[in-house]
């Protein structure tokens, strides 16, 4: 297996810090040592290792070298990557690259990625208070990191994945409850604009991804739910999520941090970390709840065709309450024309290239003890197979693709379907004529017999596998 990326675009950014950490974190109150911590040196050691003072680094690297574990690599890359050339750290940078090979044996030197490869390798073992010092060291970049990593955070994920994205907590700002117009108001939108669309409890909204690219996440009502529509441009993908779990309203927003190069968000209400995925808490207060966000059911398509199957439908407005260039293709316009990587990941898959596009979803499956399981499906095989059966999970699924490419899944039981009738119809082998809706496919003169909708949504193949390597994936 091999990992391919682009070098982060974010070199030089925060060289400055490294004095405030030190000064923060001294300023504060001692960090105790309990019995559970003995073993290992204390936190700090690892901020004062990468200090000006020559004197004051070489006796903390001193301390850590007496204790090493090869789990604390992952905390010396960290201060590291900040400092890295063309910033005037470069002498510090090489004490941290140096200190590396010298305890772990490994020829990296001065590259990054290949010791970031290198720590992904080794088992997980982490220094016990390595979220405390995440959050100390980004919190000089912006003070409301140090909220996600308390002492004594949990996390479920690896530490060493978290990767601050190159911007502060809603640096990217959220839409709340954008305005929207009627359809045949927005006359800044061409036929052929992408956008998102859902539609239930009688309401239809279009979400163009020219606005939603500059935001990554909308709180929005529609149908009278309470949503979550995240939009992880890096993985290419959007997923709608109900906003109200466990009878508790929660309230999202973006962290500025990525976890194998997908958005972190996070709740206000206990400024636990989610993994967007999978719409579970990963970090802080809330992971290990067993809490679970809604997804809903989103569609990728044209205006022109969201607009024809829903004439009643409203649209995001330009009058965000920002100023960006909302036009077509102006967001992440560099990043979506090549197959290279901003961040690194994990985990990488030779099969598509990184960022070919796939219809992914997760169901329970009854014979793995309802473990959610993953699917992907090359959207290329899609759209040469527009009616595409496959058993997946327990389930007969259904891929029903529009002629402009539009993906929606369905569980069709014991229906064989075989055919498009004309783009609001498919045929089973029996002949019978079925409408094609968002929320069920439904026998023509018997509005009782449907099919139900199946939540899924696009992503680039990269950010899915790297989240999901065990996903089962329909190719050629």
């Amino acid at each position: 297996m091999t990992r391919r990326a682009l070098a982060p675009s974010l070199a030089g950014v925060g060289v400055a810090v490294l004095a405030g950490v030190l000064a923060a974190v001294a300023a504060g109150p001692a960090l105790a040592q309990p019995p559970d911590r003995s073993g290992h040196p204390d936190i700090r050691r690892f901020l004062e290792a990468g200090a000006a003072d020559d004197a004051q680094a070489e006796l903390a690297l001193g301390q850590i070298a007496a204790r090493w574990r090869d789990g604390y690599a992952g905390i010396l890359w960290d201060v590291a990557w900040l400092v890295r050339p063309p910033s005037q750290r470069f002498l510090r940078f090489f004490r941290m690259v140096s200190f590396l090979g010298a305890q772990t044996g490994q020829p990296f030197g001065p590259d990054l990625a290949r010791w970031h490869d290198w720590i992904w390798d080794q088992p997980y073992d982490p220094h016990p208070d390595y979220g405390y010092f995440k959050g100390q060291w980004y919190a000089q970049i912006d003070p409301r990191f140090a909220d996600f990593f308390p002492r004594g955070v949990r996390s479920d994920i690896r530490l060493d994945e978290i990767e601050w994205g190159g911007v502060a907590v809603n640096g990217i700002p959220p839409l709340e409850y954008p305005a929207h117009l009627e359809a045949g108001a927005a006359d800044y939108l061409a036929d052929d604009h992408v956008v998102f669309g859902i539609a239930f409890g009688g309401e239809a909204r279009a979400y163009p991804k020219r606005i939603l690219a500059w935001h990554e996440m909308a709180l929005d009502r529609v149908g009278g739910v309470e949503l979550t529509v995240v939009y992880c441009t890096l993985c290419g993908t959007v997923i709608p999520f109900e906003s109200v779990v466990d009878g508790r309203h929660l309230t999202f927003g973006t962290s500025g941090l990525l976890y194998r190069s997908n958005k972190l968000m996070f709740d206000a209400e206990t400024r636990s970390l989610w993994n967007t995925f999978e719409g579970v808490p990963v970090v802080g207060a809330l992971a290990g709840s067993g809490l679970r966000l809604t997804p809903r059911a989103v569609v990728t398509t044209t205006w022109g065709e969201w607009r024809r199957r829903h004439p009643e439908t409203t649209v995001l407005s330009l009058d965000t309450g920002h100023r960006r260039d909302y036009s077509e293709g102006a967001a992440y316009r560099t990043y979506f024309g090549t197959d290279e990587l901003m961040f690194r990941v994990s985990n990488v898959d030779g099969r598509l290239a990184n960022k070919d596009e796939v219809l992914v979803l997760r169901l329970a499956d009854p014979a793995a003890d309802g473990r959610l399981r993953p699917l992907a499906i090359a959207a290329r095989r899609l759209a040469r197979e527009r009616v595409l059966h496959h058993a997946f999970a327990g389930r007969n699924l259904v891929i029903v693709t529009s002629p402009g490419g539009a993906n929606r899944v369905y569980d069709a039981g014991d229906v064989r379907f075989v055919r498009h009738l004309d783009d609001d119809r498919v045929a089973d082998d029996a002949g019978r004529a079925w409408r094609i809706t968002e929320a069920a496919l439904v026998l023509d003169g018997d509005p009782e017999v449907r099919r139900a909708r199946v939540a899924a949504q696009r992503a680039f193949w990269f950010g899915w596998y790297a989240q999901f390597p065990d996903t089962e994936l329909v190719d050629d």
